[in-house]
């Protein structure tokens, strides 16, 4: 089997950011799965799971009723290792692009007195959830967004030049 691309990206460089995952021709159109990473996989701890779902139920319920962007968006979901985030949108936009969206959803978390859909039946696991945890890990990146903001690595995934053979196999360092 071939590994997924967002496998094939060196984890071991990766910094917290917005990044574009991959972009996929949809019809006429195009979809893009962001990278939302909020910590340095494999060397921060990860985030809290109660704190993650709460943060996935507000900042889902923030983009799926931002006027501007409600109708782009498909996905919002968290990384099964628990350091990011997937945004999937309609286009194929720039993560500079999709920038001050998710710093204005980072920032809404916040403004959260409780977590929509946190009842029984509206949610699989309802008494999983840490508001007050949540808030505290949105405003962390939000201010790490907006202090690293001028600087391109947090926009783009780190390049690794790698050693492929005639027959296209590629080496990773060890």
């Amino acid at each position: 089997m071939e590994l997924i691309q967002s496998f094939s990206v060196d984890h071991t460089l990766i910094v917290p950011g917005i990044f574009v995952s991959r972009e996929d021709k949809v019809g006429d159109g195009f979809v893009t799965t962001y990278d939302i990473r909020l910590k340095r996989p494999n060397r921060e701890p990860v985030i809290d799971v109660a704190a993650m779902h709460s943060l996935e139920h507000i900042i889902a319920t923030f983009l799926r009723n931002d006027p501007d962007w409600k109708d782009e968006v498909i996905y919002w979901g968290p990384m099964g290792c628990l350091t990011g985030f997937y945004l999937i949108l309609k286009g194929n936009r720039s993560s500079q692009e999709i920038y001050e969206l998710v710093l204005s959803a980072f920032k809404s978390v916040n403004d959260a007195e409780d977590v929509p859909g946190a009842a029984p039946v509206n949610c699989g696991h309802y008494l999983m959830h840490n508001l007050g945890m949540a808030k505290w890990y949105a405003a962390e990146f939000a201010e790490y967004l907006e202090s690293n903001s001028g600087k391109t690595e947090i926009f783009e995934y780190p390049k690794v030049e790698r050693l492929v053979t005639d027959d296209g196999q590629q080496f990773y360092d060890s």
